[in-house]
């Protein structure tokens, strides 16, 4: 059996059309035909059913299916391992990442890091934080930098940093220039919060709970940039990380409140790879660099402009 079977079968797998695959790998439909007869063959049993509307697995294809693309993300990763015996200072690293750690964290640390390594790729999805943890341990991702993310089993946290929680403002809101603020004073504030499958969600309704306070958002969403929106809007506050926001705290577009003393509401910034799997030259340096970077900016609060 030939890689090149299994990198066809896949394709087609993921396209769920013998034209559409053929397209993307650049060759003739009956390549991509006879490579499956060639997998069915070798497999002695048949792996797709084709109809008009395109292909279907059989139950054998879907058990190939399953391994397919894991089996070759593998081979690509012995393939990048044996490129660095080689001393050959080039790669490419597979980043999963939620869209909270992204355009304050991420971005800066990868443009710095890239800066460095000029001839390093790198390949950064945005997804979930339980998306980016579910591509580590399924090995389609080197690396995941996750906030909010769930309790998932699997892989190996190489950096966890503490992040505190802050009351985030319009400059033109009442609490714009409050030192603290109580939990029960935010009541009084129309609130935009994440949904309950957010790890800081799940947390703040269990601590409002406990204080015995009535807290009703106005508004609840799964996007990071729609929160955001809303306070620049100031048709709502939130409670987010500092560093979630920091070019618009520095660029005095909002103002960061913290909570006061037992009020605090804390999460983690993770920092995540797969804990059986050598990680290539490219993906040990990055992992290294964002470490680093994370540890300088944990205490580092931004400020905005006077």
């Amino acid at each position: 059996m030939q890689i090149r079977a299994l990198m066809y079968f896949d394709e087609l797998v993921r396209t769920n059309s013998m034209r559409q695959a053929a397209e993307n790998l650049n060759v003739a439909p009956t390549a991509i035909s006879r490579q499956i007869e060639n997998l069915e063959y070798h497999f002695g049993a048949p792996l797709v059913e084709r109809s008009a509307r395109g292909v279907k697995l059989t139950a054998a294809g879907e058990l190939l299916a399953a391994r397919a693309g894991r089996t070759l993300r593998e081979l690509d990763h012995v393939g990048q391992l044996i490129e660095d015996l080689k001393g050959l200072q080039r790669g490419r690293v597979s980043i999963y990442a939620n869209g909270a750690t992204v355009a304050n964290l991420l971005a800066p640390a990868l443009a710095e890091f890239s800066l460095k390594y000029p001839k390093l790729r790198f390949e950064v999805a945005i997804t979930s934080a339980r998306q980016a943890i579910e591509a580590v341990n399924g090995a389609e991702a080197d690396i995941a930098v996750t906030l909010f993310a769930p309790p998932l089993s699997g892989t190996k946290v190489r950096l966890r940093s503490e992040i505190a929680y802050d009351l985030i403002v319009a400059p033109t809101h009442p609490a714009a220039d409050r030192a603290e603020i109580q939990l029960k004073d935010i009541a009084e504030y129309s609130l935009a919060l994440p949904d309950q499958s957010f790890s800081f969600r799940q947390a703040f309704d269990a601590r409002i709970e406990k204080e015995g306070l009535n807290v009703e958002p106005v508004f609840v969403t799964s996007s990071l940039e729609m929160l955001k929106e809303l306070v620049l809007s100031d048709a709502a506050v939130t409670l987010l990380p500092a560093l979630t926001v920091r070019r618009e705290i520095e660029a005095g577009q909002l103002r960061a409140i913290p909570l006061a003393g037992k009020n605090a509401i804390r999460t983690y910034v993770d920092l995540c790879v797969a804990p059986d799997r050598q990680l290539a030259f490219a993906a040990t340096k990055l992992v290294d660099f964002i470490e680093r970077f994370m540890r300088e900016r944990a205490d580092a609060r931004p400020r905005a402009k006077d």
